[in-house]
């Protein structure tokens, strides 16, 4: 069956909250991303309890998930939350290798966060922006952001909408 193809149920997927994701993560207190961060990749990616295909063409499941996603498989709140959870964790590891994240404040790191969580840390380690973080010149790396809204090699106008709020997420840690 193919992924874009309906659920069982006729729908075109099953959604989930993500405010309910959120709230898992934050309670089991891993991750250095803040409310603020989380809130911006969670609602830019919403949540899916069945896979689908991404419109960078992509098989993803959960909030933003790619690894690992298989066509049929329904999801539940726990499941979704820790692979969301070890999906944050993998691009804050990156942020903090290659964009000195132990050095930025939270709301630059949480942006940070958002886009390698969504461009991956290949494309980031060793963009102009993660430079400039290294080199401590977070104001130019935060006008960065809207050079990252590409999907599938074509400008998709939410990932404009997600790369402004990234901007002025980071712009807020100044």
């Amino acid at each position: 069956m193919s992924l874009l193809k309906s659920n069982k149920t006729g729908a075109a997927g099953i959604v989930c909250s993500v405010a309910a994701i959120i709230a898992i993560v934050l309670n089991a207190g891993h991750v250095r991303t803040n409310e603020r961060g989380l809130d911006l990749i969670g609602n830019a990616e919403s949540c899916r309890r069945d896979p689908y295909v991404c419109p960078a063409g992509v098989p993803t499941d959960g909030m933003g998930n790619t690894h690992g996603v298989k066509s049929g498989t329904v999801k539940n709140d726990q499941q979704i939350a820790a692979e969301w959870e070890k999906n944050i964790l993998e691009a804050e590891s990156c942020v903090n290798r290659y964009g000195n994240g132990k050095r930025l404040s939270d709301n630059a790191f949480s942006a940070a966060v958002s886009v390698t969580f969504r461009a991956g840390c290949g494309n980031l380690r060793n963009s102009t922006m993660f430079t400039l973080l290294r080199a401590g010149n977070i104001s130019a790396a935060c006008d960065q952001f809207p050079r990252w809204i590409y999907g599938g090699g074509r400008v998709l106008p939410g990932l404009v909408t997600r790369a402004g709020d990234e901007k002025a997420l980071c712009r807020d840690g100044l």
